[in-house]
């Protein structure tokens, strides 16, 4: 099974870690010396997935900031792999296969993961069962040790198309689960990548937002998020709750072009909210259209929404475009709001290269005005490696791109479609990538690191 851009004890290593230097080659043009940069401290690396045969990729990532518990959950472990840690993401405890996730004729991808202020954890994956393609909420009421509770999301059409969900939790334990959705599964035609996962040509796309308001047990009606319902063009919708319950999403919008054959053009991303629970939503606003847009052949999961301490909102993507030459790049982008998501900043370049391969792309907020920035990217040619900037709103980059993983991951190995960041404390950050790397035996694994932050 493939899902849309991803594919339906613990070993530790104690690293320092790498700045990247302006003269790498690639870049496209030199990087600025930043005077008492931010410095970044590596805690141990772990590779989570190690006791988990075969492939592990595609990981979510949440924290529970009142233990510093550590939730990572991915593709893999026979289904849907899950692991905790319990001392802030400097070890991990023996994974496991979350329940409903794994059998004979099942297949799962898709994983997300969300932590209640009560402390409940909610571990989401798509799951195509007979004719339906829909989501799955596990729900652990003992922090992660067990999942007794699951719930199933069914579709309202049967021979549905279903992709990509994203959870989180508001202040009041009301939980929120978005998911692209489609009527009619036959409209959905692909673009597979050869070392990859695959994207749409053509489709009935959608975005959809369901509500739990009993620890997950059962689930509200659809509500629609992008605009045009049953063929918006709208896909992949990563959410943040505020502390006021106002819920902000980030969606990857492609413009429909013909409603008989769901033909597309490239996509932007767009910014909406909802003030009353999910059930009204914003006009969308264009992020970032400065940038330049989204290919219809791009595989990973191409956008993120994160928000600091002081409620100003960040978005990353990244987009795929031609160079004056001629040749392709690919470049990864960062814009933040200081008004609630009403009007957003030109985008500003994350990583220092503008290469022509994948820049998947997530960010975590800080405190007021501070934002990390992470990538996952084979732009070295050596493999795929995970790095992070941090970002001031009133100062700009703090420092030059900081490579984390100390292992390159081999190019043609699949490591999922996204990656976990997460925000410990205003000067900690958690990390967790897959790669297929050298200490792994060539498989890829799910790995994970606490990078310490010193903010100048």
């Amino acid at each position: 099974m493939c899902g849309t851009k991803s594919l339906p004890g613990a070993h530790r290593i104690l690293t320092g870690v790498t700045v990247l230097a302006g003269a790498m080659a690639g870049l496209c043009g030199p990087v600025a010396a930043y005077a008492a940069a931010t410095t970044y401290s590596v805690g141990p690396i772990t590779d989570v997935s190690g006791s988990c045969s075969g492939q592990n990729a595609e990981v979510e990532q949440a924290v529970d900031p009142a233990l510093h518990y550590v939730y990572e959950t991915w593709m893999g472990c026979k289904g849907i792999g899950f692991g905790r840690s319990v001392d802030g993401g400097l070890s991990f405890q023996a994974p496991i296969s979350l329940p409903g996730s794994v059998g004979s004729n099942v297949n799962s991808w898709d994983p997300a993961v969300a932590v209640a202020p009560d402390g409940t954890v909610y571990a989401a994956f798509m799951l195509a069962s007979g004719t339906d393609w829909y989501p799955v909420v596990a729900a652990s009421f003992d922090h992660g040790v067990t999942f007794p509770q699951v719930s199933s999301l069914l579709p309202p059409d049967h021979k549905n198309w279903g992709d990509r969900d994203f959870i989180a939790v508001g202040p009041d334990g009301t939980v929120y689960l978005t998911w692209d959705y489609g009527p009619e599964r036959t409209s959905v035609t692909y673009i597979c990548a050869t070392s990859g996962s695959c994207a749409f040509a053509t489709g009935d796309l959608n975005v959809v937002i369901q509500k739990s308001t009993d620890h997950g047990a059962t689930w509200s009606a659809q509500s629609h998020i992008s605009p045009g319902f049953p063929a918006s063009g709208g896909d992949s919708a990563p959410l943040v709750v505020e502390p006021n319950g106002r819920i902000d999403v980030l969606y990857q919008g492609y413009q429909i072009t013909n409603t008989t054959t769901y033909t597309m053009n490239p996509a932007y991303s767009y910014f909406t909210a909802s003030s009353d629970q999910g059930q009204t939503w914003s006009a969308p606003v264009r992020v970032g259209a400065s940038g330049g847009t989204m290919s219809l052949a791009e595989w990973w999961i191409d956008g993120a929404i994160g928000i600091d301490s002081g409620g100003n909102l960040y978005a990353t993507w990244d987009t795929q475009g031609t160079n004056p030459d001629g040749s392709a790049n690919d470049v990864g982008w960062l814009s933040f709001s200081t008004d609630r998501g009403q009007t957003w900043s030109a985008p500003l370049q994350a990583p220092a290269d503008r290469l022509d391969v994948p820049h998947i792309m997530e960010v975590a907020g800080g405190g007021p005005g501070i934002a990390f920035v992470g990538w996952l990217s084979d732009s070295n040619p050596q493999g795929y490696a995970q790095y992070l900037r941090t970002f001031s709103v009133t100062r700009g980059w703090l420092s030059d791109p900081a490579q984390v993983s100390t292992q390159f991951g081999d190019p043609s190995v699949w490591p999922g479609d996204t990656f976990g960041i997460s925000t410990l404390s205003t000067s900690q950050v958690v990390l967790s990538w897959g790669s297929a790397t050298p200490s792994s035996g060539k498989k890829s694994d799910i790995f994970a690191a606490r990078v310490g932050v010193q903010l100048r």
